[in-house]
């Protein structure tokens, strides 16, 4: 029980390690470069991990980024980030598991998480963003405020489409890997 436990935070370290690093590797390139890495290390994690580990990974990727000066450009979006990283994270956990007892290996369900975990995580930041976060940040002019509003709208969709894409690619082999391990 205890190495199982240890196994899963050392795993949870290592996908937040590789979420970190990815944002930091890719942070002078387009967000449809670094969007859709975190976004498919965000599928993974909960994949691999479960949900608490893809939670986990989910809530402290902003924060962390933040503090090693890659993420958000605004203290007033982390929350916001945060929970709409969440809400992939249980979106794409929900249709995981509706997926095990149908059929996993089902194109139209592959589809569905990315596009349903997708989406909700776009309109999720898009309102935050909009209707809280930009609000609550001084000195912003309105052509700030619509930069910003429009980096969290639909490029996040494509973004989140393109991760899960590639999360489904990476989950198998990444599975096989790791039950070797275990």
């Amino acid at each position: 029980m205890a190495r199982r436990r240890t196994l899963l935070v050392t795993r949870t370290a290592v996908m937040l390690a590789l979420l970190i690093g990815a944002q930091f590797a890719t942070r002078s390139m387009s967000q449809f470069v670094t969007g859709s890495l975190v976004n498919m290390i965000l599928h993974v994690s909960v994949l691999t991990l479960g949900i608490g580990g893809g939670l986990t990974v989910a809530i402290l990727s902003p924060l962390l980024a933040f503090l090693a000066g890659i993420g958000p450009a605004f203290i007033q979006i982390i929350p916001i980030m945060a929970a709409g990283n969440a809400v992939l994270v249980l979106i794409t956990n929900l249709i995981k598991r509706r997926a095990a007892k149908a059929n996993p290996k089902d194109l139209a369900l592959t589809g569905a998480v990315i596009l349903a975990a997708g989406a909700a995580k776009t309109l999720f930041l898009w309102v935050g963003i909009t209707v809280i976060a930009l609000p609550l940040i001084p000195g912003l002019n309105d052509m700030q405020k619509s930069v910003i509003a429009s980096a969290f709208s639909w490029p996040q969709l494509v973004t989140a489409a393109i991760g899960g894409a590639l999360a489904m690619a990476v989950t198998p082999l990444l599975r096989l890997a790791l039950r070797d391990v275990n």
